[in-house]
């Protein structure tokens, strides 16, 4: 059915909006700051706008929409003043979680429907008037968790009889709008699921990288089933690994803000279990697996020991790699952080090459004789107190000796200390041929490139290996 609009001004200035002359329905602007009806005026304007262009509104008509929209906003304003406990919601939640005791189910609920009874009555409205609300509210410091839920919403709801062309619109102003908002405001699971649906769609390049910072913003906050994404279309490799590699850029700068300690350390989590599920992939490159192990920066894993076992399984489906790129893969290892379960399995383990077979086990032996130097200290100083207790009387030395047994015990070296270095001395031998290995090594390298410089020759140089 036809709407028709139009616009009576009296002789004393007043101006009317005719909703319908037949029907003789009429809004006065003096309505507009406290009606209801404002909503319902902002809808004719949307679902009129094969009549008329908001790009070229006459002038009145842009006054109307200004009062329309002022007063929709302030009644927004006022129902987020009136519940403040919606402003400690978390965006990920399933629901508004109040900050403020409720006392049952029922009153959950009502707050509920206090603060989101208009996303219904919004949802009307086409994206360029959507934009102007909310960028309205943002204003009005209406809260940001509430908005961003609002437009995850708008774009669910209009996607259902939307076509393609409309949706890429729809997607490119939600995207520019939720970008305008704090960054904790917005849910990193429902980032995911606007980027699985902008992957089919067109949308304009510099949008999908707003998305992408959003989503690297909220790394931490990610799981391993966000990112195994498909690669894109005429890629035979199985996940995109370049568009992890993306957030974990835009993780690291997070606007110019470092980040903690405790988020490097989820996001390095994250990262081991990405590589383990990417690694057998047969057309992962070895240059994008390398970028995935160092990405990241040391301080952000205290244990490599789940990096070992995907670089472990890397190298078993990709059975073909050069020497010189399996030590390269190796250098993003940090010895020093494997466990002693984790060298041994390396030493032992023909995939990797004899470098890091030998820098492993360097690497144990030392922490191993620090260990040992200092249960030696720890030891010697037990000695005092035990002659002390001999010296005391009989009833306080069984006690004393009780306690200095029970002390001597929490001192003693480990279980699994103790066996390591029983395994170290058993392969002792192993570690010494290596090192004859490598230095024979190094010796003959060091022939070939000064025979090399000598020469002048062109032949290609043999690979640097890792410190």
């Amino acid at each position: 059915m036809a709407v028709c609009c139009d616009l009576e001004v009296d002789i004393n200035g007043e101006e009317t909006f005719m909703v319908n002359k037949q029907g003789g329905a009429k809004v006065s602007s003096t309505d507009f700051c406290s009606s209801p009806l404002a909503t319902i005026v902002i809808t004719i304007f949307a679902r009129t706008r094969s009549c008329f262009h908001f790009t070229s509104i006459l002038p009145f008509f842009a006054g109307i929409l200004e009062k329309c929209l002022g007063s929709l906003v302030g009644r927004l304003a006022l129902t987020s003043e009136a519940s403040p406990c919606a402003s400690t919601s978390s965006p990920d939640s399933s629901g508004f979680r109040f900050s403020c005791d409720t006392r049952s189910t029922e009153s959950l609920k009502n707050s509920f429907s206090r603060v989101t009874w208009w996303f219904e009555d919004l949802i009307v409205l086409g994206p360029s008037l959507v934009e102007l609300v909310i960028k309205s509210m943002v204003g009005r410091k209406i809260d940001q968790v509430i908005i961003s839920r609002f437009l995850f919403y708008y774009q669910k709801s209009k996607f259902y009889t939307a076509t393609m062309e409309e949706k890429s619109t729809i997607l490119e102003i939600v995207i520019d709008l939720l970008y305008t908002l704090d960054r904790s405001s917005v849910s990193c699971k429902s980032l995911f699921g606007i980027l699985r649906v902008v992957l089919s769609l067109n949308i304009k390049k510099s949008v999908r990288s707003k998305l992408e910072s959003m989503i690297g913003y909220l790394m931490d906050q990610a799981t391993l089933d966000n990112l195994l994404i498909p690669s894109p279309n005429g890629t035979n490799y199985l996940y995109d690994v370049n568009l992890v590699l993306r957030f974990l850029k835009a993780f690291l700068h997070r606007g110019g803000c470092q980040a903690s300690l405790s988020s490097l350390q989820k996001v390095a989590s994250l990262m081991d279990l990405y590589m383990a599920e990417v690694a057998p992939d047969p057309c992962l490159k070895p240059s994008k697996f390398l970028a995935l192990a160092m990405a990241l920066p040391d301080s952000s894993r205290d244990s490599y020991d789940e990096m070992y076992h995907a670089i472990d399984m890397y190298f078993e489906v990709h059975a073909g790699l050069t020497e010189e790129e399996k030590i390269k893969i190796c250098c993003s290892l940090n010895y020093e952080k494997l466990s002693a379960e984790a060298c041994l399995h390396l030493s032992q383990n023909a995939k990797f090459p004899s470098k890091a077979a030998v820098q492993a086990l360097i690497s144990q032996q030392f922490k191993l004789k620090n260990l040992l130097k200092s249960t030696d200290n720890t030891r010697s100083c037990t000695d005092s107190p035990c002659r002390f207790t001999e010296t005391g009387s009989k009833g306080k030395k069984d006690e004393s000796n009780e306690q200095v047994v029970l002390y001597a015990g929490m001192l003693d070296v480990s279980v699994d200390n103790e066996k390591l270095r029983a395994h170290l001395q058993g392969m002792q031998w192993r570690v010494m041929e290596l090192e004859k290995v490598c230095r024979k090594m190094q010796t003959q390298m060091t022939k070939l490139l000064k025979s090399k410089a000598s020469s002048h020759s062109n032949a290609r140089s043999l690979p640097k290996l890792c410190s």
